[in-house]
């Protein structure tokens, strides 16, 4: 009885020992592999390189080197034209688990209209591609010029579903004038935006090239009630901020922005109804052509 029992625990012992050693194996488990498996990436025109992170699931007490390819089937952008790469090999330290490819976008080359797409590839052996993320990745280039408020400065074509719903002489597009807000760094005044004596002012988010955000400067009130409504519904002032259902750009690398905004009407400080969200676009214009769109269409 006493062998029987032995040898079941024997058995039992086996088993475990078995699993404990299928769990380590698995835990220790080494795939080296991209980041991200797609990201775009901003080329600035004073940038230096930009940082593609290459990670290990593992960290070991020696470097390893791997090799990288573009694969130019699968790629839009082409190398030495829009873009150059460092090195076509990468070494994870020692005692580190991630390094960075190196690829510098050419500003020059690239076009605002147009983000190109790299495709790459990590070569290595096959025992270290993760079955789960795979060893390539996608690069878009996103060409960012810097922010300048003079591209914003000037005379400007509004055109405004506001304006399409509500504007009396049926026009849904106004000349304007905007120029430097003179205590805001990133802000423009934009003069009788919606109608003649309501001036609005808008701010530009530069923080994140790739995400150039414009706002209405808080809550601005854009006009009177009569001007669009024939009547007054509350204190006689249409007000507007920006939009928090849509997102509003500007485009930095030229002259134009859209913005959403909400219109409403308040009554004792009380929200008493709720005009709409509305598309705004704004596109800046040469003198000479504000000039023919005064003398040719009465803008």
């Amino acid at each position: 009885m006493k062998k029987i029992t032995f040898s079941i625990l024997a058995a039992a012992a086996l088993v475990l020992c078995s699993c404990k050693e299928h769990y380590t194996s698995y835990d220790d488990a080494e795939y080296i592999m991209f980041a991200d498996t797609l990201k775009a990436y901003a080329v600035t025109a004073d940038q230096d390189y930009i940082r593609i992170p290459v990670v290990s699931t593992v960290k070991r007490d020696y470097p390893r080197t791997i090799a990288v390819e573009v694969l130019d089937k699968e790629s839009s952008a082409i190398e030495s034209l829009h873009y150059s790469i460092k090195s076509n090999t990468l070494t994870i330290p020692a005692g580190e688990n991630r390094t960075d490819l190196l690829i510098q976008g050419n500003f020059e080359n690239l076009s605002p209209e147009e983000n190109l797409q790299l495709s790459i590839s990590l070569i290595m052996n096959d025992k270290l591609e993760s079955p789960l993320y795979g060893r390539k990745t996608k690069v878009e280039l996103v060409k960012c010029c810097p922010f300048d408020r003079q591209n914003f400065c000037g005379w400007c074509v509004l055109s405004s579903t506001f304006l399409q719903n509500f504007n009396p002489y049926g026009s849904y597009q106004r000349l304007i004038h905007t120029e430097a807000h003179p205590n805001k760094e990133n802000s423009i005044i934009c003069r009788n935006w919606m109608n003649d004596g309501y001036d609005v002012v808008l701010t530009f988010d530069t923080s994140d090239p790739l995400n150039p955000k414009v706002s209405l400067d808080g809550e601005q009130i854009i006009s009177d009630e009569g001007s669009f409504f024939g009547m007054t519904h509350g204190d006689d002032h249409i007000r507007a901020v920006t939009s928090s259902l849509y997102n509003s750009y500007y485009y930095n690398c030229g002259s134009y922005l859209f913005i959403w905004t909400q219109m409403y009407v308040l009554d004792l400080a009380e929200v008493i109804g709720s005009v709409g969200h509305f598309y705004n676009i704004m596109e800046w214009i040469s003198d000479e052509e504000a000039e023919r769109l005064q003398r040719e269409e009465g803008m």
